[in-house]
């Protein structure tokens, strides 16, 4: 069957089959979020309270994430991320049950928002290095943007249907919705030949494997500018959740636009995932380009005088956003060792997600004391700080620096066509 080269890796059954489900799962849990900080706003008006629910949920990952990588990469990723997208479904249809009943309070949310991280510390890794099985490893770039491609894609339908549904059937049937969307992954999960994956060897019982992970990433200065950039980047200029429902309400007049800017963002996300996954090996150059067009687009955001062109600059910075994460989601696995990837990808999640809870409840402050436009803005500034850094520091030190890597199969490409 011929492929396009960015939908190359659904030439493999496996691949659709979980890309298809993981579509309707994240619909779903996109709904679940964007509810969840709606309702959030509306018990309490404030943008610190939704950020302590963002923390919530993301401090499992920054305490766990590392632990939970080396975990995934001693067992069955597939039979793991199955009990944890079970466990996913059950936290969804438990909070809509006790959101329909009329129990929902702060301390309740908060207390379900560190279940749904928990069980994600756990998820993430797994399912990540899941997704890397399905695909030959001449494909693993291209199978990794078009994870990132289903992710951000789902948030064009996600958000715009809670904004729509939120209304006349309530938060509660949001996230009831968002639990039975789950039978979609777990079936494509179950209808899998596990004969055609390509599992890699597991990772050995014993030893240090996350100061192992550490010590790899340190000894590499792409991986290492990466991690770095990724970390800033991520803790600053990432919490559309905890910024845009009052710049919807307070700037733009209806807090509902916050699903909206949502969906719009995940259009230019779509697009920026698609564009990565036509490259058959992801440079250091894409990776900082994709984050100035992140900083300078959220820039525009939050000053525009009209919702409309709000939208207009909503796509560049989904497409500068969707950039950076499959960007760095490519440059950690294109030469890591199979059984380091479940590692990396945590070090990764524990960079990008990990970092909410410091970064949520700063966006919250600052949203709240200096107004709801510098609550997107001052991380997209500091993300065009981080680059400038990243690109003089990597101008200055010699590439023979760096650890020699052998080329996975199927790239050809030289090691230095990372940094083009």
């Amino acid at each position: 069957m011929s492929r396009s080269p960015v939908f190359r890796s659904l030439r493999h059954r496996n691949a659709r089959l979980f890309f298809s489900g993981m579509l309707v799962s994240s619909v779903g849990s996109w709904i679940q979020l964007t509810a969840m900080s709606i309702l959030v706003y509306r018990l309490t008006g404030r943008s610190i309270d939704i950020g302590i629910t963002v923390a919530c949920q993301f401090l499992p990952m920054l305490l766990l994430g590392a632990w939970a990588g080396a975990v995934s990469d001693r067992r069955n990723k597939r039979r793991l991320a199955f009990l944890t997208q079970a466990g996913l479904a059950v936290q969804a249809l438990v909070l809509g049950t006790l959101d329909l009943a009329g129990a929902v309070n702060l301390p309740i949310i908060y207390g379900m928002s560190l279940v749904l991280g928990l069980i994600n510390a756990f998820d993430n890794p797994a399912r990540r290095g899941f997704v890397v099985e399905l695909v030959e490893p001449s494909e693993i770039p291209n199978a990794m943007s078009l994870n990132t491609a289903v992710m951000t894609g789902s948030r064009i339908f996600g958000p715009a249907l809670a904004g729509i549904l939120v209304d006349p059937i309530g938060t509660g049937w949001c996230f009831m919705i968002n639990g039975l969307s789950f039978a979609a992954v777990l079936g494509s999960m179950f209808a899998i030949d596990v004969s055609k994956l390509y599992v890699g060897p597991r990772a050995p019982k014993g030893g240090t494997p996350v100061r192992d992970a550490l010590r790899y990433v340190r000894g590499d200065r792409r991986l290492l500018t990466t991690f770095i950039v990724l970390t800033v980047v991520s803790t600053f200029a990432f919490n559309y959740n905890v910024s845009l429902p009052k710049l919807a309400d307070l700037r733009f007049g209806d807090e509902k636009y916050f699903g909206w800017l949502l969906s719009v963002t995940s259009i230019g996300s779509l697009a920026g995932s698609l564009l990565t996954a036509s490259r058959s090996l992801v440079s250091m150059r894409w990776f900082l380009g994709s984050t100035i067009l992140l900083g300078v687009s959220g820039v525009a955001v939050s000053w525009s005088p009209h919702v409309a062109l709000a939208f207009v600059a909503a796509i560049p910075l989904g497409i500068g956003g969707a950039g950076f994460i499959t960007s760095a989601n490519a440059i950690t696995q294109q030469f890591c060792p199979p059984e380091m990837r479940g590692r990396l990808l945590a070090l990764g999640a524990v960079a990008f997600l990990g970092s909410t809870p410091i970064g949520g409840p700063i966006t919250g402050l600052v949203a709240d004391g200096f107004g709801a436009e510098w609550g997107l803005a001052h991380g997209s500034l500091i993300a065009l700080v981080t680059v400038a850094v990243a690109a003089i520091s990597l101008r200055r030190v010699p590439m023979s620096s760096d650890r020699r890597r052998e080329v996975p199969s199927g790239q050809d490409e030289p090691i230095a066509a990372m940094v083009e």
